[in-house]
């Protein structure tokens, strides 16, 4: 229960204080130079919780694209294996109770307002200081969720903990737990504001999570951040597991032979898979036709960066059987990755707000729904490339509906958004798209309702928070079972 004298009466007062706090998830225009970003604090504020991070088997996993989703699947594979397993990720698309998972639930009101609780007097303390010194040293929105995350896994006495890097790598403030395994997923072109501008830069920020003597796991495959990711881990005597070079995967679509969706039951258009091989310290290692639940290439290949962190666990002696790892992964979701609404018409939400994730977004669609009218719904911040997004999606819907996120000040102005579209569309000299700009994502969202026929697909991209808003007015009047492929 809350302390004595504890602003945290309830979870509503619990939840106020959390959002009351400097929030970079909010507001990320802040180099990672500057002092506000620095572990210093991070590190002061564990040591005030007793360091709940010591003494707990992490997998720590960073990456451009695919962090989430590989989080998640390594996440799955380990319930099924047995293990009583802690998953922090970052975002939530809902509810701030979705980043503290065990077992495969996420953590209680009643236990988010203990949690807000027991962290309150340490932050209280490091507020303190800082006035004391006349410089700020008060924990951020994300630090201390962090902060309760792990107090979260150490109380539920958790076997091992999953954890998503928020931003970067380095200066994160997931940094200072104590891996058994790290795992860098991709490196793209993305928050270049606050990890540099050129792939080199940004891998250089989440090779920060390579630690000494730690086993590390890369699906990068371009030349430039690979090798700063290779030369981290020789400096660190990491060693270091390479897809293309120590592990490898065949993706496996399945898509019914007339090519449409709408004729085809829902387990054949959602069934895809891989196949995975490895050769590790001399010994091989083969899976075949292993299936996922969450759908396209790109988390073939995340299936393949968790399928190796998960054989490096084995050969460090966790009990983890095949029928685990296909068991877990077949079951892995993870919502507005590719979510998959069935109905007339169908929707699609996921939460592509960099080029290449809207790349991967509309192979996807290519490959499941080849033949669909499509209807857009987008919206993006403020600090993304969205003139190359637009640029990507535009040739492949018919209506462009323009509009903006309410519950976070990065977002774009839908004229502005319509400016940029616009300009394209002059640009290519090709039949244009009809666009529509609307002030919210609940108009914007009746509006694809009003132009979509039912043969039509609804996709809803450009943001997480965007997906995260479109998604509760969706799932709060469309029968759960519907949601086939969160």
């Amino acid at each position: 229960m809350p302390n004595r004298g504890s602003t945290i009466r309830d979870y509503r007062s619990a939840l106020a204080y959390l959002f009351g706090r400097i929030d970079y998830e909010r507001n990320r225009q802040m180099p990672f130079r500057c002092r506000q970003l620095r572990l210093d604090r991070m590190r002061r504020l564990l040591a005030l919780l007793d360091n709940p991070q010591h003494g707990l088997p992490v997998v720590h996993i960073a990456g451009t694209k695919g962090k989430g989703s590989t989080a998640a699947m390594i996440a799955a594979v380990l319930d099924a294996a047995g293990y009583r397993t802690g998953l922090y990720t970052s975002p939530h698309l809902d509810r701030i109770e979705e980043r503290f998972v065990v077992a495969g639930r996420a953590c209680t009101e009643r236990e988010l307002t203990d949690l807000v609780a027991s962290v309150e007097p340490a932050v209280a303390k490091m507020d303190g200081e800082g006035q004391d010194a006349g410089e700020s040293t008060s924990p951020t929105y994300f630090e201390i969720a962090t902060a309760a995350a792990l107090l979260f896994f150490r109380r539920r006495d958790v076997q091992c903990a999953v954890l998503e890097v928020g931003l970067g790598g380095r200066l994160d403030s997931t940094n200072l737990c104590e891996p058994i395994v790290t795992a860098i997923t991709s490196i793209s072109l993305d928050h270049t504001h606050q990890l540099g501008n050129t792939l080199s830069a940004i891998a250089s920020e989440k090779a920060g999570i390579i630690k000494v003597g730690i086993p590390i796991i890369t699906g990068v495959r371009q030349s430039e951040p690979r090798r700063i990711i290779e030369r981290t881990a020789r400096n660190r005597r990491a060693p270091l597991l390479a897809v293309g070079r120590d592990f490898h995967f065949r993706y496996m679509a399945n898509v019914d032979s007339e090519g449409s969706f709408e004729q085809s039951d829902q387990a054949a258009w959602t069934d895809n898979g891989l196949d995975y091989d490895e050769q590790v310290d001399g010994t091989a290692v083969k899976m075949a036709r292993i299936r996922l639940r969450l759908l396209g290439r790109h988390q073939a290949a995340n299936a393949a960066v968790a399928l190796a962190t998960l054989h490096q666990l084995r050969r460090d002696g966790w009990d983890i059987p095949e029928s685990a790892m296909r068991g877990g992964l077949s079951e892995a979701t993870c919502p507005a990755r590719v979510e998959t609404i069935v109905g007339r018409p169908t929707v699609v939400m996921d939460t592509a707000h960099n080029v290449a994730s809207i790349r991967a977004l509309l192979d996807v669609l290519h490959e499941r729904f080849p033949s669909s009218q499509r209807v857009l719904v987008f919206a993006a911040s403020k600090d993304k490339d969205v003139p190359a997004m637009l640029a990507q999606l535009l040739p492949h819907f018919e209506h462009i509906i323009l509009t903006r996120y309410v519950t976070n000040p990065r977002a774009m102005p839908p004229q502005h958004l319509a400016d940029i579209t616009k300009s394209l569309q002059l640009a290519a000299q090709a039949t244009p798209a009809r666009i529509h700009v609307r002030i919210d994502p609940s108009a914007a969202w009746q509006c694809a309702q009003r132009v979509a026929s039912p043969n039509h697909l609804i996709c809803v991209t450009g943001s997480f928070f965007l997906a995260a808003e479109v998604r509760k007015q969706i799932t709060q009047s469309t029968p759960a079972a519907a949601i086939e492929c969160p």
